[in-house]
């Protein structure tokens, strides 16, 4: 299948890295959105599960990564309060249906007086009778608001005849005097009797959720979608109410109790290398030994860890640039000690003590140009581009001749959209430097994403004439061939790249055209075998390559092998960088536990996750 060009991709995270999903991880979303009722099927939401410098998205949820949701308006406030309203109400009445008392069939004087004793008398077709009438009796007063009394004609009606409708209407009343746990009992009664009960189903799952058993409620709520064959939105949107729910609670308990660490070695690079490398300050070089017992010695060992370009170089580096300040004396290195040490904690997610890293890299050092960069990326992570705009404008007064400036401010633009914006600064940026491999990348996509084909084709051209041995240019131009459909071609490129990682990054390969292979194969043949063999193989390479773990995930989702991708939706919560992050890999990862939940307690159902029991058109993998 064809993809269109994702949304927000550029050809190499930069310092914006949350805020900048991969094209790799947009081609999931597009697996998501084409097969929708498999989403659904898992808890009724659309979350791209995703990893290095990439975001997350409910339901086209504009930015969920970690920001609470967008607050209703009072419009859809009344409709959501409607829609819970009317789920509460009893069956076969309404507040428009319920009939007047000068209209009432029977009287209050008339109506049968029953008790578990006088019961035992009566005839079956007199239950029957009596049970009918106090049922409407029932509906005339919860119509009234009369609770109590509805509540005593429904225990009456039980008692005469125990049916599933009498223990749900019984329930509306209990819901409507927020007596919670009576309206669990009632509605399992009513659910034992009839297990494919919706209203009774949805009322359950309310009253959980005011009990603020989130799982529980989930389980009952995803249950109603199935056998509802997925079509009351409400529910759906409960669902997506109640994943967020949970997934918020535990992303805290778990951002509390995680240690401190960097993220994939991948990210940590790709996030490195989107600025220009420059040399170490003369007085850091390796051909000066300083004592490492010094501040100083101690920024010379996180340097030279940085260009290791591995995991374990990488947290070198970042404990070095800690331990630099914990011994002092930086002198004229502070500004860039903390712009290094801010660098680390930005990477980790730790935003507050990075902003005051590189507030005081600026204070000491007004010209250090990547400082203002990197706190503009911290904003645009925490949904401020506002903020960011600012950061850049202040760069601007210090330099108007940086192209990191010029490629970052780029990004932003590209990032909300204004690509006109982002193209004009790509290209200053590759004015001032031609030699900046990833402006010419993100130009050419951009060219692309703005509709100008051709010229984006000519613009890697031109970068696998002018930069023969970097593998980004062969990967990037192969998903732009891969969103055209051509496979063939895209293959080959993707190969070219891994190659290229090979000779050039032995210790520390970008396993980014290794999954890029993987999803043309399963685009292009549905070869999920060697799709999984090649996530595998990048797994092997970069075990903590979030990517490629949620990439697992997903082919494994699109083969209903759910147990197994529960398991690595889980692992990507575990490597996920940022709360927004760990929120969207749990609700993933909940609500994929709840299907295998509802398989189990409603066997019945299977058929219908299978795709062979009346589901939505699409369903399954038989597309």
């Amino acid at each position: 299948m064809s993809n269109p060009l994702p949304s927000v991709p550029p050809p190499r995270p930069t310092a914006i890295p949350v805020d900048a999903p991969s094209s790799t991880w947009d081609r999931i979303t597009s697996w998501v959105s084409e097969n929708k009722a498999l989403v659904y099927t898992i808890a009724g939401v659309a979350v791209v599960v995703t990893g290095a410098g990439t975001i997350y998205y409910l339901n086209s949820d504009s930015r969920s990564k970690s920001e609470s949701s967008p607050k209703l308006s009072k419009k859809e406030r009344r409709k959501r309060k409607e829609a819970e309203r009317k789920a509460a109400e009893p069956r076969e009445i309404s507040p428009a249906t319920s009939q007047p008392k000068t209209a009432a069939v029977e009287s209050e004087e008339e109506l049968p007086e029953v008790d578990e004793t006088s019961v035992l008398s009566l005839t079956a077709a007199q239950r029957e009778q009596y049970a009918a009438k106090l049922k409407q009796a029932g509906n005339r007063a919860y119509g009234d608001k009369a609770y109590n009394k509805a509540i005593r004609f429904y225990s009456q009606a039980i008692l005469c005849k125990p049916d599933p409708v009498f223990y749900s209407n019984r329930a509306a009343c209990y819901s409507a005097l927020s007596e919670w746990d009576k309206v669990v009992d009632d509605t399992t009664a009513a659910i034992a009797m009839d297990p494919e009960y919706i209203k009774a189903i949805n009322r359950r799952a309310t009253a959980y959720e005011h009990q603020k058993k989130y799982s529980e409620a989930l389980l009952d709520f995803t249950a109603s979608c199935i056998i509802d064959n997925f079509k009351n939105e409400s529910t759906a949107q409960a669902v997506e109410r109640l994943l967020k729910v949970f997934a918020e609670h535990r992303a805290k308990e778990m951002m509390a109790s995680r240690p401190a660490k960097l993220p994939s070695p991948i990210f940590v690079g790709n996030y490195l290398q989107s600025f220009r490398q420059k040399p170490r300050p003369a007085g850091l070089v390796d051909d000066i030994e300083l004592d490492p017992e010094t501040g100083k010695g101690q920024l010379q060992i996180g340097l030279r860890g940085l260009e290791m370009k591995t995991g374990d170089g990488y947290e070198v580096a970042r404990q070095a640039f800690e331990k630099a300040f914990e011994l002092g004396d930086l002198g004229e290195y502070e500004a860039l000690a903390h712009n290094l040490r801010g660098t680390m904690r930005t990477l980790m997610g730790n935003h507050a003590d990075a902003i005051d890293d590189f507030d005081k890299s600026i204070a000491l050092d007004p010209g250090m140009i990547q400082s203002y960069i990197k706190r503009a990326s911290i904003s645009l992570e925490l949904g401020q581009p506002g903020k960011a705009d600012e950061e850049f404008a202040a760069a601007l007064e210090q330099s108007k001749d940086d192209p990191d400036l010029y490629y970052h401010r780029a990004q932003a633009s590209f990032i909300k959209g204004d690509l006109a914006e982002a193209q004009k600064d790509y290209q200053k940026s590759i004015d001032l430097d031609k030699e900046f491999i990833f402006s010419h990348i993100q130009l050419g996509v951009t060219q692309y994403k703005m509709g100008s084909i051709a010229s984006s084709m000519a613009s890697f051209r031109r970068c696998i004439k002018n930069f023969p041995k970097v593998p980004d240019v062969y990967n990037y131009y192969g998903e732009l061939l891969l969103d055209q459909g051509n496979f063939s071609e895209a293959v080959e490129k993707f190969d070219t790249a891994m190659d290229l990682e090979k000779q050039s990054k032995p210790m520390g390969m970008n396993v980014l055209p290794l999954i890029n292979k993987a999803l043309a194969l399963f685009q292009w043949k549905q070869d999920f075998n060697e799709a999984e063999q090649l996530c595998q193989k990048a797994l092997i390479f970069d075990p903590e390559c979030d990517i490629a773990v949620a990439t697992m995930a997903q082919l494994l989702l699109q083969q209903n092998k759910v147990t197994e991708a529960l398991k690595y939706f889980e692992r990507a919560a575990e490597l996920a960088r940022t709360e927004g992050e760990i929120v969207n890999a749990l609700s993933y990862a909940e609500a994929t536990r709840t299907q295998v939940q509802v398989t189990e307690k409603y066997p019945k159902l299977a058929t219908k996750l299978a795709g062979g029991g009346g589901g939505p058109p699409g369903f399954g993998m038989g597309r």
